[in-house]
């Protein structure tokens, strides 16, 4: 074999040693364990910026809720909000700032960005005023606080899949960590 085929195969081989090392090190499985419930009480009507060049612009605000797993539970304080925009195509994109007081008083901020289908036709229906009845939402929480007994939070990974009842103002999210 020519010098420079064989010495070709060198970084290759050596590439695919380092993976087959980093994989035997690292779990790339995924598993999830659930972390909380989230239900909450939305103002009504929504603040309705209106049109904007990406979609229609939807405050939605939180007026109260609660929240609890297995290692916490609380209430949701009444300062939150989603800044939504609902796209032509019926999707709409989530962007979620709550303030989440444990039971103890610790402040956790929750923060996520995400997803919900609201349907083929939910862009013209709202423009006439026409709220759709349920959307499924995906959501991708990070947690903060400077809480010492909270301190784990910040290291999770997480998501939530929820609902969002828009006759009755009211969500529900699971959030589960992954790792």
């Amino acid at each position: 074999m020519p010098t420079s085929t064989r010495d070709a195969r060198i970084p290759t081989l050596c590439v695919g040693a380092l993976h087959a090392a980093h994989d035997a090190m690292i779990d790339l499985s995924l598993r999830g364990e659930r972390l909380m419930t989230i239900d909450a009480t939305l103002q009504a009507p929504p603040e309705v910026i209106g049109p904007v060049p990406e979609g229609i612009r939807v405050n939605f605000f939180v007026t109260g809720g609660s929240f609890e797993g297995p290692r916490l539970r609380g209430r949701l304080r009444t300062v939150g909000q989603d800044a939504f925009l609902l796209r032509r195509d019926g999707m709409g994109q989530l962007e979620v700032l709550l303030t989440l007081e444990t039971d103890d008083g610790a402040l956790v901020e929750a923060r996520y960005d995400g997803i919900g289908d609201f349907g083929e036709g939910s862009y013209e229906g709202f423009l006439r005023g026409e709220l759709p009845e349920r959307a499924s939402l995906h959501t991708f929480p990070r947690l903060r606080t400077a809480h010492p007994s909270y301190q784990w939070l910040q290291r999770l990974a997480c998501v939530g899949v929820g609902s969002v009842d828009l006759l009755r103002s009211e969500v529900r999210y699971e959030i589960y960590s992954l790792g």
